[in-house]
């Protein structure tokens, strides 16, 4: 879960941070189709969602981690 987590938060801050520059990361190029309000409410949606993730996700689930 935590892996998870830890994608989320990168991809929601680092799509934040992108936005400034009016670049954005290939796979989140979608996000701003339905306007830039939608566009931010995904973004931190995917930061809080990390947040829990990371939060809640406890110690690795897995020996491959």
């Amino acid at each position: 879960m935590r892996k998870i987590g830890n994608y989320l938060l990168i991809f929601g801050l680092g799509s934040m941070f992108l936005y400034f520059l009016d670049m954005e990361f290939f796979v989140m190029m979608w996000v701003d189709h339905w306007g830039e309000g939608f566009g931010w409410m995904i973004r931190t949606t995917m930061v809080v969602a990390g947040l829990i993730c990371i939060v809640n996700g406890g110690e690795s689930e897995s020996a491959f981690d």
